[in-house]
């Protein structure tokens, strides 16, 4: 066995009919095993108005182990807080749920949309249950550049410590800081031969050196910023972010991630954004270090026309299951938003050895400037 490709399973999960928190959607779920061994879903529930919290459900399997349903269990956060608040609106988004062992806790990222636009919040709990807010997000500015009043979203948290820039052990994170100029509808607009900056549109791993003695709100301060990764291939030409959280695998650390195209006809006035999954795998001892990367998607949106009439051009991973539980770990269940309307999962095999790992020239190895 070669390569990295998820095969779409048979579940799809769609809103609930007459649940007003659900008219909008149920999509991008973070995922996780709770302190009773089952998995427990944690996706972004869209009201009328864009008004979004996020929900808890439990996951059903059958009896071959294949997940076949949800049982809603109700919210695991509602926006209350002035930074999760805006009066067209708004609310908690997108989560990814990570335990984090040295701390024997599970950390919540996920993004607070306020007036002043995204940010990274972060929540922690004991037993997914009981949700305490730490706030937003810091990071200390890196070598001129400043995080403060910039977008931020995709937030993910590593499971482990991890060694920093400095071969220290600390929490790490990973984030997609979104600078000016950046977006997909920026870049669709600049002319095709510009020069990209590398070091203001990628995915960022961040530092934080809290520990379980230290206080809760110092989770939320992050240091020691570097590059991990810039478009590079066509499939992910305007943009990259975070997907999943990273799990360790027998090659290294497994990195779902999601990549942005425009797949409107060269010099066309209409753009057509699709967003698709890759994989990363990170070095278990030096995860700043690429050894794998997707240089096409693992998983594409397929041809379809979703409840609400807009083709389905988004595959956006942000849940992750490795099936210790029925003893494969080779076996890694994806959750995913499809439509920006619903959930689905698929199935990722590890492969027995690592591909090769020239598939897509890692940032590290291009100069500062690139043309793309």
């Amino acid at each position: 066995m070669s390569g990295f490709n998820m095969r779409p399973l048979d579940l799809v999960i769609d809103p609930e009919p007459g649940n007003a928190n659900e008219a909008g959607g149920i999509l991008n779920p973070a995922a996780t095993r709770g302190p009773d061994g089952n998995l427990y879903l944690f996706p972004r529930l869209v009201a009328k108005g864009n008004y979004s919290r996020i929900g808890i459900a439990r996951v059903v399997f059958d009896s071959k182990g294949e997940p076949c349903g949800i049982e809603r269990l109700g919210i695991a956060l509602e926006p209350e807080m002035p930074y999760e608040l805006r009066p067209d609106g708004g609310g908690c988004e997108d989560p990814r749920v990570t335990f984090v062992e040295p701390l024997k806790k599970y950390v919540m990222t996920y993004t607070a949309f306020s007036p002043n636009g995204p940010r990274i919040a972060l929540a922690i709990s004991k037993d997914l249950l009981t949700w305490e807010r730490l706030g937003l997000a810091t990071f200390e500015p890196y070598e001129g550049i400043h995080f403060e009043g910039v977008d931020n979203k995709d937030a993910a948290m590593f499971p482990l410590a991890v060694r920093n820039p400095f071969d220290h052990y600390e929490l790490a994170i990973l984030h997609r800081p979104l600078f000016p100029g950046t977006l997909p509808e920026d870049t669709m607009l600049m002319d095709a031969d510009r020069d990209i900056d590398l070091h203001r549109e990628s995915i960022w791993i961040s530092y934080s050196s809290a520990g379980p003695q230290d206080a809760p709100y110092q989770l939320r301060q992050f240091t020691s910023h570097h590059r991990l990764a810039a478009p590079v291939s066509d499939w992910e030409s305007l943009k990259i972010g975070s997907g999943a959280p990273p799990v360790m695998t027998k090659h290294g650390w497994l990195f779902i991630y999601h990549g942005v195209t425009d797949l409107a006809p060269p010099n066309s006035d209409v753009h057509h954004l699709s967003y698709s999954a890759g994989v990363m795998i990170l070095s278990k001892d030096h995860p700043q270090e690429l050894l794998y990367r997707s240089t096409h998607p693992a998983l594409a949106p397929s041809a379809y026309v979703g409840p609400r009439g807009t083709p389905s051009n988004v595959v956006f991973p942000t849940g992750i299951d490795r099936r210790d539980d029925i003893g494969e770990p080779d076996r890694i269940d994806v959750y995913y938003g499809i439509n920006d309307y619903q959930i689905a999962v698929a199935r990722l095999d590890i492969p027995d050895t690592l591909p090769h790992p020239g598939q897509a020239d890692p940032p590290e190895s291009q100069t500062n400037k690139t043309v793309i």
